[in-house]
């Protein structure tokens, strides 16, 4: 390459190197790459691979990264609390969240070149969210300390191990947790009560755990039981020097799909930067990063994934009992969960 080109041509000629150079709006990659640099919450090397996104934005476009690992509420109060400002860029939130944050005029609306192929139920008509990557809970069940793998929540529920779910209230995966239980045991979004019992008498047992999982945890053994997206199990257990302790299923009498949708702050200080990362992570090459990451990419019927990522991904037979979220009902009935989960569970 003649380095002695002027500096703009330079910067597209380096452009038209990557995964992304056509599928541009003009000026983006030069734009992005002279801001320098992206803050992101709730975005962790270890949650969905983003370690190979970071790289890969760093490595092509040569933004620098730095990560706040925050809960979904957290990351929409954080972003709430500074406005003006801001020192974020990008988060990472659950489903229901993504309305609440558009609600608040905290988002900036921005829709990649391969929106189209993104479905409908997935993304906001005007581009303030769109999940990414779906999940759907599942149990990590440490062999070694439970004979009896429970395969459903009925089983679970009956057999009381030490069980893990994590911060009901602020944490997507958690709530999402409380939502799968109780659409097993025959309620829904708007019928948490089967799922609040059920998980009260484990409480009262004290074999409820409500710190967030981690694979330190799994590591340790400090539950018999983590409720966890599957991405999340299996990647978790994946880095773990007893991983054959590990058993991760998707429970068999019901669970939630549900997924993660990146935010853009209205009042970043680098908004090209985001808009970047949101183009890469919807391309191929970002949806088979977080698919490399255990997770399922929202765009995986038009992915030709490498044949050792399809093996990474859970049996497609485990989850006929799954279903998927119903954000306009959960939206609303999530707000009222952290004050019933208070009351009904651990009061």
């Amino acid at each position: 390459m003649n380095l002695c080109l002027p500096r703009r041509r330079l910067l597209l000629a380096l452009g038209a190197l990557s995964p992304l150079a056509r599928a541009q709006p003009a000026g983006l990659i030069e734009a992005a790459r002279a801001e320098g640099r992206i803050a992101s919450v709730g975005m962790p090397d270890d949650w969905a691979n983003w370690r190979a996104t970071w790289a890969d934005l760093q490595r092509l476009y040569g933004l620098a990264h730095v990560d706040t690992d925050m809960s979904s509420a957290e990351q929409i109060a954080k972003m709430e609390a500074e406005r003006a400002n801001a020192s974020v860029d990008i988060g990472d939130v659950g489903f229901e969240f993504g309305a609440i944050a558009k609600a608040r005029g905290l988002t900036r609306a921005y829709k990649p070149s391969t929106w189209a192929e993104v479905p409908d139920w997935a993304k906001d008509a005007d581009g303030h969210w769109a999940l990414a990557y779906t999940g759907t809970i599942a149990f990590a069940v440490n062999k070694r300390l439970l004979k009896d793998v429970p395969r459903s929540w009925k089983a679970l529920f009956a057999a009381q191990p030490r069980t893990m779910i994590g911060a009901v209230g602020r944490a997507a995966q958690a709530n999402a947790a409380v939502l799968a239980a109780a659409h097993a045991l025959g309620g829904g979004e708007t019928q948490l009560q089967p799922a609040l019992q059920a998980f009260s008498r484990l409480a009262k047992a004290r074999k409820l755990l409500t710190t967030d999982p981690s694979p330190a945890l799994m590591e340790r053994g400090e539950a018999e039981v983590f409720l966890l997206w599957d991405f999340n199990a299996l990647g978790y257990r994946d880095k773990l020097p007893n991983a054959a302790d590990y058993e991760v299923l998707i429970p068999s009498d019901g669970s939630i799909t549900s997924g993660y949708t990146t935010l853009l702050n209205v009042h970043s200080r680098r908004p090209n930067a985001g808009n970047l990362a949101r183009e890469y992570i919807f391309s191929d090459a970002g949806q088979i990063n977080l698919a490399r990451g255990n997770a399922r990419p929202i765009r995986v019927e038009r992915l030709n994934l490498p044949e050792e990522v399809k093996r990474k991904l859970l049996p497609s037979a485990q989850y006929q009992a799954a279903r998927a979220l119903k954000p306009q009902l959960w939206t609303e009935e999530v707000k009222k969960l952290p004050r019933a989960w208070q009351r009904e569970v651990l009061g």
